[in-house]
């Protein structure tokens, strides 16, 4: 991996969120089917404004200290839900996003989170599969719960094909909350 070092996220940063969603979404001209998935909307910088705020965002910077990278989650009872991990396409396959969620899932636990959980294309590689691969497990139907259920059916009608969506979790280690 190149020299990166992961932070905590900082207001100053919300600014590069938005492009950094961007071009990590860039990918996804590489899939004829998803390919408009790139020209799409990315979360606001108020939304993101607010999930740093909540103090459960963390970057990447390079070694010239440009954000590069960035994972924004927030708390919702007893899980921390990824909503967006973005990697700028120029740095993607060198272990930034795995870095990150190495970094979520530490505090997390740490916190006594009993699990983080995110919603994700179930059949694109940098997906579901991805996150498979660093501990994440898809979710039946049944599994969901009312809150990803939610999540999953605004997905659907934000414009995102059902049929492709899922959910993941991943346990965590059970700890006293601090």
């Amino acid at each position: 991996m190149p020299s990166i070092a992961l932070r905590k996220a900082h207001v100053e940063d919300v600014a590069a969120m938005p492009w950094l969603e961007q071009s990590a979404g860039e990918l996804f001209r590489t899939l004829p089917d998803l390919a408009w998935l790139a020209d799409g909307d990315n979360l606001e910088e108020a939304r993101y404004r607010e999930l740093v705020a909540g103090g459960w965002c963390w970057v990447a910077e390079d070694d010239e200290g440009r954000v590069c990278a960035f994972l924004a989650a927030e708390p919702v009872e007893e899980e921390l839900h990824i909503w967006e991990l973005a990697v700028a396409l120029d740095r993607q396959r060198l272990g930034i996003g795995r870095a990150l969620i190495q970094a979520a899932v530490a505090a997390a636990t740490r916190h006594g989170f009993r699990a983080m959980t995110l919603t994700t294309f179930a059949d694109v590689a940098w997906n579901a599969p991805f996150y498979e691969r660093v501990g994440f497990r898809r979710l039946a139907s049944s599994e969901l719960g009312p809150r990803l259920h939610t999540v999953l059916r605004r997905e659907v009608e934000a414009g995102l094909p059902g049929d492709r969506r899922c959910a993941m979790r991943l346990a965590l280690p059970v700890q006293e909350r601090t």
